[in-house]
């Protein structure tokens, strides 16, 4: 009697509602990024850029919607929380996962800024006029994968502090940030509560800078409960929806900066670093996500929206690293159209239809940049193996955080030239090294 043949089970449907809401963030990232840049034209010539926030202070609602880095934080985690689990003991196991999520990262900017840094070295040639206004603008967006890159890295501490303590763990983070602002403010009194916001980002503590840890790990922590289903529902969507709002009204009246991007180092800023404000914006995202959840599904269940949301993230990352880049030859074009990319301020007649004609030509000109990334990306190996050595791991990491912070702070000239060593040798150290074998005649 034949015995039945043993099949493999099929491997679970991939959960496209994370992947659909990853590739919503990165798109409006990029669509903020660039109706936040204002070219400023000289007879024709694109001669500096503005920054909306710069030139209109009701910009920075606009920034509660754009600013998605907690949800896109948010479903990472929830993402990963499974696999960390299953490794969550395993000390090694988790560090050659970090290599791997590095590694992915480094090798793309390691493109960008040889790119960037060809055209840093011909900008000497041609005198870098389209360069020089938007050098710093090029770079300070590799931000985000420093802050993605530090929180994966703590996400088995995130694991086992939800086992522990489940929700009480994302109060517990919340407490401390509320403390490490109260201590930047140093009230005297009970009125000067009321001015908790002003009086904080008055003050730059290099104790603020703890929140720069804490407020970036709690949508961590609470995409890991998310997944562990300690809550979930539209009911509790709609609730956290609206104390988001309230939190952010509350926020703001106590004198916390309105934007949710950008501003001064150490002072007047909701970012640099984090403050208890930019919490509310995260109440607000993680409320969305469970109130548009069960539509959402539905709509993903459709084989064409759902092959959409598969190309839109397989084109993210690329586009997130790129977009900023497609400035260069958007600004070259609009001048040689003559189009209205200068249109003055806000509530100057054309302001608004300048801004869509900006995004339109960056769009326009993004296409054919990825186009060529992508055509590359796919020429290249795809199934390198990740490091195994503790010390070439954290060599690789230290290279690569240093790599990054060198073009952010210095720009893309000469930033990207010196970021690009940094990344380089974070790739090389990052990756297996297998030693060739020896024949038999040589053991």
């Amino acid at each position: 009697m034949r015995r039945p043949r043993h099949t493999r089970p099929e491997p679970a449907p991939r959960d496209r509602y994370p992947d659909a809401l990853r590739a919503m963030a990165l798109l409006v990232v990029v669509f903020g990024h660039w109706i936040a840049t204002l070219p400023r034209l000289d007879e024709g010539l694109m001669v500096a850029t503005d920054h909306l926030l710069a030139v209109w202070e009701g910009a920075g609602m606009l920034t509660w919607v754009v600013q998605v880095v907690p949800l896109f934080v948010f479903v990472s985690a929830a993402v990963s929380a499974d696999g960390v689990n299953r490794r969550l003991y395993d000390g090694h196991r988790q560090l050659h996962w970090w290599a791997s999520r590095a590694l992915a990262l480094a090798r793309p900017t390691v493109t960008y800024l040889a790119v960037l840094g060809a055209v840093v070295l011909l900008s000497g040639v041609t005198g870098g006029r389209f360069l020089e206004p938007l050098n710093h603008s090029l770079t300070i967006h590799l931000w985000f994968l420093l802050m993605l890159l530090g929180v994966q890295a703590l996400l088995p501490l995130s694991v086992r502090a939800d086992h522990r303590w489940g929700l009480g763990a994302v109060a517990g983070m919340v407490a401390i940030a509320a403390l490490v602002d109260l201590m930047r403010a140093r009230p005297g009194s009970a009125a000067d509560l009321l001015r908790l916001g002003e009086l904080a980002t008055d003050h730059a503590t290099v104790l603020g800078w703890l929140n720069l840890l804490v407020v970036w790990l709690l949508p961590q922590q609470l995409g890991i409960a998310w997944r562990q289903g300690r809550f979930a529902g539209t009911l509790t969507g709609l609730a956290l929806c609206a104390m988001g709002l309230g939190w952010l009204a509350l926020a703001v009246g106590s004198g916390y900066p309105l934007a949710m991007v950008d501003g001064e180092v150490g002072g007047r800023s909701n970012l640099l670093p984090p403050t208890l404000a930019l919490m509310g914006v995260m109440w607000l995202q993680v409320g969305t996500v469970l109130a548009f959840e069960s539509p959402a599904r539905r709509l993903l269940a459709r084989r064409s929206i759902s092959r959409a949301v598969t190309i839109l993230g397989a084109l993210g990352m690329p586009l997130y690293l790129w977009h900023k880049f497609a400035e260069l030859p958007a600004a070259w074009l609009g001048e040689k159209l003559g189009a209205p990319i200068d249109a003055g301020l806000p509530g100057e007649a054309g302001f608004w239809w300048g801004r869509l004609v900006w995004l339109l030509l960056c769009a326009l000109m993004v296409t054919p940049v990825m186009a060529a990334v992508v055509a590359f990306e796919m020429r290249r190996r795809r199934d390198l193996v990740s490091a195994t050595g503790t010390r070439a791991i954290l060599a690789g990491g230290v290279a690569l955080f240093a790599g990054i912070l060198a073009s952010m702070a210095l720009g893309a000239m000469p930033g990207a030239l010196l970021g690009l060593a940094g990344v380089v040798v974070a790739s090389w150290l990052l990756r297996a090294h297998p030693q060739p074998r020896l024949a038999p005649d040589q053991t």
